[in-house]
């Protein structure tokens, strides 16, 4: 690497007319190789040695701020280096100094390919180095297997299969044996590779988002979610999944409700989740960054480690700035073209799904090759990219395909990094929602949910309402990296609004309808009386599926168009409205009926099952938090090694469900290599 470095300072050298290796007069050759060679070496010592010191100096900035700092420390590191060098002729302009340090840390980082997937022996080497120096570091590892769970936020069951077999994704295949075919060369048949893994779908909860999803996976219980927001009329408070104080109390009320600390309470690690798992190493975990202060605030410890090589900042800036372009540039070939259904993708847009697939990715990978390295146990890590990509671009795009590949390598680097840990690993990839693709509701009908409440209630419908905010995980991570964990726009804890209007809110194609002044849980009959033509509405307009409302008769009640009122317990014989949601729909609406904070209208979008599109209520042509289409399927990719998921023609339902799977396996990895006896809560489930 220090060979590397110093051909490209004397290639810099010869370009750039203020970066200078010999005195004015002239220099030999040999003196200017010399001169390079020790420039060099003096700045790669001192970023070995000086930048992790000064990261630590800068544990209170904002941790995008030092990734824009990096650029300008490691000019300094190199004004330094040159000043000690011993011929005293080195000079080079400040703003040079920037622009050669970024050029020989990014050489320096292409050519170790720190975090690129490369398959030749420089690779494998640094593999090596990195796992030998672990080793003399550390005791050795336990024999018994580790598992590191990776969450690919977002990608549903079927567009996993979909970019199998586009060969998006080359390292799912060939864990499913369907993409490592060879050639007997005597003869030419073809034999197709064992697959290690399986692959299982399974069913989300009505709210088929992060929120609910990764709190029962990571916590066994997501009781009272009944959507990414809504508000709590005990607390008068509007809690919001992504938002690192709602983080904090949904999993100490999950906590409190299991009596356990999680799924990676035995030596785990948790990495860019929205929970903790009860993880004792946590990095980029929204719900411990309420802590705006101090240098105690882990939340945000894995971008100061990921960031204290300088290489890893700079690959990653400049990363940052391709995929920034490259948004750029497909944004406006989508408005060129007039491509429907299409959202606003300008604004601070293009900085977050930069944000999302290159800098989240880089820093959540390097922690898990990290934890592994490390010889822990159970790691759990969440890459957003694709969420984040599909919201605006849709699930189905070249865009959020291009996306896929990107996870599948990174997918394949940590399988690498498992080759030379201290112990073995398992991996196993799941997701926790998939989305649906279709039009915004306002789009459709040039209102939204809550221009529509109102007019049903008899208020004023203004005649330019606010839009919705996406509730995409990737917002949240960046106002957390630069110490704003802050409410979204337009969302207070405790809306300031007159108290007999209601509180519409909105989680994908699921919107809940509150009214703030009535303390409990409002009966279809006390709505009748307060606003009579809301329900009737609501129920009757095209762009709504079902509602779910508490009712004095039969207790719950869902309501359709033509007048279709059908009691919970009923459901079975005659789904109604819930018919063309499929199967489980059922279960999933009673199962959010006992919840103490459901809403006191629950609104379902449409669903076309014929193209499998939904209307959201939030601004994505990609959408998930209701009832409808591929949102509600996400996957469970597990190594055979494991005992099945789900027995022969059963179904894996519900975050809960996964949680109490997960766990099975982890119990598995630790004892006999056979499928255990469940744990009562699992018999009684």
């Amino acid at each position: 690497m220090w060979a590397v470095s110093t051909v490209t300072m004397l290639v810099l050298a010869g370009i750039l007319p203020d970066f200078q290796l010999q005195s004015s007069d002239g220099d030999s050759a040999t003196r200017i190789a010399v001169t390079a060679a020790l420039g060099a070496g003096a700045f790669g010592l001192l970023s070995a040695l000086v930048w992790p010191l000064l990261v630590r100096l800068l544990l209170l900035v904002p941790a995008l701020v030092l990734g824009l700092l990096v650029f300008f420390l490691n000019g300094s590191l190199l004004i330094v280096a040159l000043r000690l060098v011993p011929s005293g002729d080195s000079e080079a302009a400040p703003e040079t100094a920037v622009i050669v340090a970024a050029v020989m840390s990014a050489v320096a980082s292409a050519t170790g390919a720190a975090l690129a997937v490369r398959d030749d022996d420089a690779y494998r080497r640094r593999l090596y180095r990195l796992a030998d120096r672990r080793r003399r570091a550390l005791p050795p590892g336990p024999s018994s297997p580790g598992t590191v769970f990776i969450q690919l936020d977002g990608v549903g069951h079927d567009v996993l299969l979909a970019a199998v077999g586009k060969g998006l994704m080359p390292t799912v295949a060939r864990w499913l044996g369907d993409h490592t075919d060879h050639i007997d060369r005597t003869d030419g048949t073809r034999y197709g590779a064992a697959p290690t893994h399986r692959l299982t779908p399974w069913r989300t909860d009505w709210s088929s988002q992060t929120g609910a999803s990764q709190l029962g996976i990571l916590h066994g219980s997501n009781h009272d979610v009944p959507a990414f927001r809504w508000y709590e009329k005990t607390g008068r408070e509007v809690m919001v999944c992504n938002r690192p104080t709602s983080a904090a109390e949904l999993q100490r009320r999950a906590v409190d409700r299991t009596g356990d600390g999680g799924l990676l309470s035995v030596d785990g690690a948790s990495r860019g989740n929205l929970f903790s798992g009860g993880a004792d190493e946590q990095a980029l975990v929204l719900s411990i960054a309420t802590k705006r202060r101090g240098r105690r605030n882990r939340s945000r410890a894995g971008y100061f480690a990921y960031f204290s090589d300088p290489a890893n900042a700079v690959r990653t800036a400049l990363s940052f700035i391709a995929e920034v372009g490259r948004e750029i540039g497909q944004s406006t070939r989508a408005r060129a073209r007039k491509v429907r259904p299409r959202v606003s993708r300008g604004g601070l847009y293009p900085f977050v799904r930069a944000f999302a697939t290159v800098v989240e990715r880089d820093v959540v990978v390097a922690a898990v090759m990290g934890d592994m390295f490390a010889g822990r146990t159970a790691v759990y890590a969440d890459l957003v990219a694709y969420d984040e990509v599909a919201h605006h671009s849709g699930p189905c795009g070249r865009d959020a395909e291009k996306v896929l590949e990107g996870l599948d390598r990174a997918l394949a680097l940590i399988e690498k990094v498992a080759e030379h840990a201290p112990r073995p690993y398992r991996i196993v990839v799941l997701s926790d929602h998939g989305q649906s693709p279709g039009e915004t509701f306002r789009t459709r009908y040039g209102l939204g949910l809550g221009d529509l409440v109102r007019a049903g209630c008899g208020l004023p419908v203004p005649r330019r309402a606010r839009r919705t905010h996406s509730g995409a995980e990737a917002r949240a991570a960046v106002r957390a990296a630069l110490r704003r964990p802050v409410e979204e726009g337009g969302e207070q804890h405790r809306p300031a609004r007159r108290r007999s209007e209601p509180i519409v809110l909105a989680s994908g194609n699921l919107g809940l309808v509150s009214f703030p002044d009535v303390p409990h849980r409002m009966t279809r009959e006390e709505i009748d009386a307060r606003h009579p033509a809301l329900l009737t509405t609501l129920a009757n307009h095209p762009g709504v599926g079902f509602l779910l409302v508490r009712s004095e008769q039969h207790g719950g009640l869902v309501l359709g168009a033509f007048g279709a009122e059908i009691p919970l317990d009923r459901l079975d014989d005659d789904p109604g409205p819930l018919e063309v949601f499929g199967p489980g729909a059922a279960d999933a609406v009673r199962r959010t009926h006992s919840f103490p904070n459901t809403a006191d209208i629950m609104v379902n979008s449409c669903y076309d099952p014929a193209d499998g599109e939904v209307l959201a209520f939030e601004e994505q042509i990609g959408s998930h938090g209701g009832l409808g289409g591929a949102q509600g399927r996400p996957f469970l990719l597990s190594p055979l090694a494991f005992s099945a998921p789900v027995g022969d023609g059963e179904d894996l339902v519900g975050a809960e469900h996964i949680h109490r799977v997960l766990r099975r396996w982890l119990r598995e990895s630790n004892g006999p290599q056979v499928p255990v006896e469940a744990e009562p809560e699992e018999r009684a489930a």
